[in-house]
Parts: structure tokens; sequence; C-alpha cells
């Protein structure tokens, strides 16, 4: 037994298909009724002369050709599948000796109607709808100037069940319009929100990378002419600084213009995506700002273990902001990084010496900078994760930048990250194997 859903295999029904199911339902439903069926004296409606003669069959026969050709139509032309569709139960009306077209002739129109007012803007909707009305009202009007009986009270019925048979497709067709807004508005969230969390990135990495270029070059213009190889020394860190740093806006840009997995800003193969920073960079970072002239201290307290990317991304990214401020702002040569891995929280503070002032909010005391974002950058990553941050002017002088990301619980049974094994010493040359 297919355990599938029954819904979704009805949805891939084509609505011709339903069409067709309620014109030979009605056909059915016409035919049972003038049948007596058991536990009845008589059935419920009178045959009419023509119904099981010849010509009454042909006509039953012509007007479900011309259903059949509606239903074809219905997909590329709906108006004039209708008008086919009408004419199919104006002429099976004929044989059944009756004063109105019934609802049983009419349940094709109905489920026309649904669908084209479902799928179809609001004016072929309305046109469809009008032309059915306009049919039944034709019809019972023919018959009474004509002198003949008119089932006036049926056919209202039954002009009434087009009505509703059109408000429901009119509500599905207003159902999805409203669907498909959601959509396009989740997307558009989604992607301005991944733009921004670029713009955080590219911020970081920028200011960082910069700072550090900025500290190298000013080194090497104060030694050039005294100590040379210094000189030279700082602007090769310099120039690795700044490939880095167009490195990783190549691969931000080449994001920002949509390119797929794998490619570069011009649509190449070759710029392999680097895996984002994590707290193992804290110490290449710490290496590098040492080398630029700041001397970063690491202090790692507790058990180091795997944590999740996003977590690890926006610690490194405060402590890489923070180091940043340093060298920028604090006018000091050294500063402190704590990493404390608790085990429900993760603990971050960075501190040093220098000035204070409103560090990181792009302003240093009697710099008078413009405002920048790299406190508020680092306050939004920490509430992201539904932490706690503070950055404040410590007490004894400096500034004291700290966040407490707290850890999800399935984390917090990883094991800790193994020691790499020592490689074996390799036997000296020309020894006995």
């Amino acid at each position: 037994m297919s355990s599938s859903p029954v819904l979704p295999q009805l949805k891939r029904v084509p609505p011709a298909a339903w069409v067709a199911a309620a014109w030979f339902g009605g056909l059915a439903m016409t035919v049972l009724m003038r049948v007596r069926m058991p536990g009845e004296y008589e059935a419920s409606v009178m045959r009419g002369v023509l119904f099981y003669r010849w010509d009454g069959l042909l006509t039953h026969l012509l007007s479900t050709a011309l259903l059949i050709t509606g239903c074809l139509r219905l997909g590329r032309r709906p108006l004039g599948a209708v008008a086919v569709l009408l004419a199919a139960s104006a002429l099976a009306t004929m044989p059944l000796g009756v004063t109105e077209i019934p609802l049983a002739q009419f349940l094709a129109v109905d489920v026309a109607l649904y669908f084209t007012a479902a799928a179809r803007p609001l004016r072929t909707g309305v046109l469809a709808l009008v032309m059915s009305v306009a049919v039944l009202i034709a019809f019972v009007g023919g018959r009474a100037l004509a002198g003949w009986p008119a089932g006036t009270s049926a056919e209202v019925a039954v002009a009434l069940t087009a009505v509703v048979a059109w408000l429901v497709g009119r509500s599905v067709h207003e159902s999805r319009k409203h669907d498909a807004e959601l959509t396009a508005r989740a997307t558009d969230r989604a992607i301005v929100a991944e733009r921004l969390r670029i713009a955080r990135e590219m911020h970081d990495v920028v200011a960082h990378s910069v700072g550090i270029i900025a500290l190298q070059a000013g080194a090497a213009a104060r030694v050039v002419h005294t100590q040379p190889d210094a000189a030279r020394e700082a602007m090769s860190a310099v120039e690795a600084a700044g490939r880095e740093t167009l490195s990783g806006l190549r691969r931000m840009l080449g994001a920002l213009r949509e390119t797929g997995p794998g490619q570069d800003a011009a649509g190449r193969e070759d710029a392999p995506l680097r895996p984002a920073e994590g707290l193992a960079d804290i110490d290449r970072l710490a290496r590098a700002t040492t080398a630029a002239g700041v001397r970063v201290e690491v202090d790692w307290r507790g058990e180091r273990r795997a944590l999740p990317p996003e977590l690890e991304l926006s610690a490194f990214r405060i402590v890489q902001e923070s180091v940043t401020n340093v060298v920028r702002h604090a006018e000091t040569d050294a500063c402190r990084v704590r990493v404390e891995y608790g085990e429900e929280e993760l603990t971050i503070e960075i501190t040093d010496r220098g000035r204070g002032g409103d560090r990181g909010a792009g302003r240093s005391t009697g710099r008078g900078a413009a405002p920048g974002f790299g406190l508020a950058g680092m306050r939004e990553r920490v509430a992201l994760l539904h932490g706690e941050f503070a950055a404040a002017p410590a007490p004894g002088g400096g500034f004291r930048v700290a966040a407490r990301l707290p850890v999800p619980a399935p984390e917090r049974a990883r094991e800790a990250i193994p020691a790499p094994p020592e490689p074996e010493p390799e036997p000296a040359r020309g020894a006995a194997a």
C-alpha cells in the first residue's frame, strides 16, 4: 500500500480532467434520476420524449464532443473554452424535456469557472462568470418569451452555484498571490540579511588588514634609512596583508554578485573558498599583529573543543575587531586576549593599557575620526547568539571588551580536540634499514 498523501496527487490532475469528470458525473446523475431506483415507486424526474430516441442520444453525443473540445482549450483560451462548455450544457438540456438548464448539466461549467477564476486575471474570470449567467438568463428568457414553461427559480439556484464557484476560485487566486508575496518578502529579507552579514565580514577584514598595513608602513618609513632590512621586512608584511585582503574582498564581492560556489567575481571556477575563520586562527592573528609592532598575548583557559561554526566565527571576529581597535586607537604596544571554554558558555576578553575613549565606534580621544561600526558590529554578533557584550574603558586605564557566548546544549558534550600526534623522527641518512 502506498503511503503517499492523496492531496498532492490530486493537485497534479489537470483542470481539464476535473471538468470532464464533472460532466460525466452530471450525465450519470441525470440518467439515475430518470430511472426508478430500489425503494422508489417511480423515477424522481419524468424522462423526456427524446431521452431514449436516436436523436436524443445523438444530441448527448454531440454535447459530449463539445465538452471535450472545451476541455482541450481550457488551458490556452479559457473564455473560448467556457463558451464551448456553455453550448454543450444548453445542447445537452434539449432531450431532457425540462424547463431550465439543470445543475447536473452545469457542473462542468462551474468547475471551469473555478479554475478560470483561480488561475487567470480578474478580468478574465469576471467575463467568464458574466457569460455563464447570461446563458442561463437567455435560456429561461427565451422559453418565457416563446410562451413555454420556464423554471426561473431553479435557474436562479444554478446561477448561484456559478457565482459560488467563481468566488471560491477567486479566493484561491488571492491566497496564492498572498503566499507568493510572503515568499518574495522572505526571500528579500534573507538576501538583505546575507548581504549585511557579508558587509560585516568585509568591515572586519578590511579594518584589521588596513590597520596592520598602516602600522607596518609607518614602521618602514621610520627605519628605511637606518635599518633597510627591517624596512624591507615591514614592506613584505604590507604586501602579504594587502594580498590577503584583496583575496578576501574578491571572495566577498563574488558572493554579492551571486556567483556560484567555487567561482570568483568573473565566474571562473579557479577560486576555491577558504573555510571561515574560527578560534584556531586567533594564534595566527596574534602572530601577525605582533609582527606589526603590537604584542598580543593569548591566554587559553578551559578544555579546548570544537564549537558551532557561527559561534567560532563570531568569536574570532570580535577578537579581530578588538585587536584592530588597539592597533588603530590605543597608542600602546601590547594587549591581552583571554579565551575561556566553559561548560555552558565561551568567554572572550580583550584588554589593553592604552588610551580609552569611544574606541571601536570610530572616535578615539583627541582624534576626531568619522563614526564607524566596530562596537556596533560586535554587539550585533553577540545579540544574534543570545549572549552578553560589554565594552568600556577599564577602571585602571586602558580599554576592555568582553563577550559571553552561550554554547548550544548538543555542543557541550563534545570531547576536547585531541592534540595532533607528534611526527616520528626520521632515521638518519645512511642508517641501516
